[in-house]
């Protein structure tokens, strides 16, 4: 069976993720409250629905709560993003997603029941922000607020050693879960695994150890 998705919220964001999962084979509902966004989508979704979200009645008409999983994309309106989240929980969606416009708003949004609060803008400044810094950094992805998943390029300064040799995970506290070489991926690699030149190792640590790592490491 096809996975079914509702997508509220046709902005930027919510547009992305309505393209994505169809790309992806799932069946999609899009909706927004906005005639022109919902006229823009209703060739791309499975069915596009102009809707206003903080009304019970209407997602229950629109029968919502047949979807395993619901993406709150609203944009700007803190108020209406906070009202549908709380009316998609009262209706019983298994799982709700929702994207937050700052950390005051994930608060709230995790108090009533949000499943999934994301911040698209700020992950993907903090992942700019990374690469921009970095020469050997390629890719960052945050995983709490303290803990990250960084890929990392090896440099002449560790490669020819084995893991074990330089013991990261004892000296800072990171481990390597997985390295990519050419085309393949060495998930869970042995201690006795050498690292060439230009392996990109994917790390998981603190943010802190993570950084720590790549400038005494590398540097």
């Amino acid at each position: 069976m096809k996975k079914e998705f509702v997508v509220i919220g046709l902005g930027r964001f919510g547009g992305s993720i309505v393209r994505e999962l169809i790309e992806l084979g799932a069946d999609v509902m899009a909706i927004d409250i906005s005639h022109g966004r919902v006229d823009e989508y209703a060739q791309i979704a499975t069915q596009a629905v102009v809707a206003d979200t903080t009304d019970e009645s209407v997602l229950k008409s629109l029968g919502i709560r047949n979807f395993e999983h619901v993406v709150v994309a609203i944009g700007e309106n803190i108020q209406a993003s906070i009202l549908t989240t709380l009316m998609l929980k009262e209706i019983g969606v298994p799982k709700i997603t929702v994207k937050a416009q700052n950390d005051s708003h994930e608060k709230v949004l995790r108090k009533i029941g949000a499943d999934q609060v994301v911040h698209p803008e700020r992950d993907m400044a903090m992942r700019i922000a990374n690469n921009m810094v970095s020469n050997n950094i390629l890719d960052y992805l945050e995983l709490s607020e303290e803990y990250s998943i960084a890929e990392i390029k090896a440099n002449e300064k560790i490669a020819g050693f084995t893991l074990i040799d330089l013991d990261i995970r004892a000296k800072y506290g990171v481990n390597i879960v997985a390295i990519k070489r050419s085309n393949q991926i060495l998930v869970s690699p042995q201690a006795i695994e050498k690292i060439r030149l230009d392996d990109i190792l994917i790390i998981i640590g603190s943010d802190e150890d993570i950084h720590k790592f790549e400038k005494k490491a590398l540097h």
